[in-house]
């Protein structure tokens, strides 16, 4: 969809983007009511990166939200891709695909090799994702393994071993 305009997320569209993640997730399946918050909680911490937070714009309104921050997996920092949202007037054309290939981009400039995530088996492999445990990455007890996926961003990335360590302000 052309008309879709990533950028990166700015301190005036705090406010904006605080209540477009609250509808996003008022009707997901699996949505515990705080993802706002946990954004809020994670612009502040060592994890976050502004470079990527992002924001889709569509036709001037904001359409989505993107955030990925800083996590490990054993003693290699990766990215974690949480939370990706999108205005329910806006979904299923195109803005979460568009958000997460311009986050893919960036994050492969900065040099990041491996991103996770906890998300939907059916969408993300559609975006390169594959099972975590293929990669050698430890599912964190209590998530289910197709559930928890992940990316290689660079073709000569180091392989992955070891247990995901979120930033804090995720309580995991």
């Amino acid at each position: 969809m052309d008309r879709i305009r990533i950028r990166q997320e700015r301190r005036e569209d705090y406010d904006e983007v605080y209540q477009l993640i609250q509808e996003a997730f008022r009707t997901a399946e699996h949505a515990d009511g705080n993802e706002q918050d946990l954004v809020a909680a994670l612009r502040k911490g060592r994890a976050f990166i502004p470079e990527l937070s992002l924001v889709a714009e569509v036709e001037g309104q904001l359409a989505g939200h993107i955030l990925f921050t800083r996590a490990k997996v054993g003693e290699r920092e990766v990215l974690a891709l949480a939370p990706l949202s999108v205005r329910p007037a806006y979904q299923r054309q195109g803005v979460g695909t568009e958000l997460i290939r311009e986050g893919h981009r960036i994050a492969r400039e900065l040099g990041w090799a491996y991103v996770i995530v906890l998300g939907s088996e059916t969408y993300y492999p559609r975006l390169g994702y594959r099972p975590a445990e293929q990669l050698g990455v430890t599912v964190p007890e209590g998530m289910p393994p197709e559930n928890f996926m992940a990316v290689c961003l660079q073709e000569k990335a180091v392989s992955l071993s070891g247990e995901v360590t979120y930033a804090e302000e995720f309580g995991l």
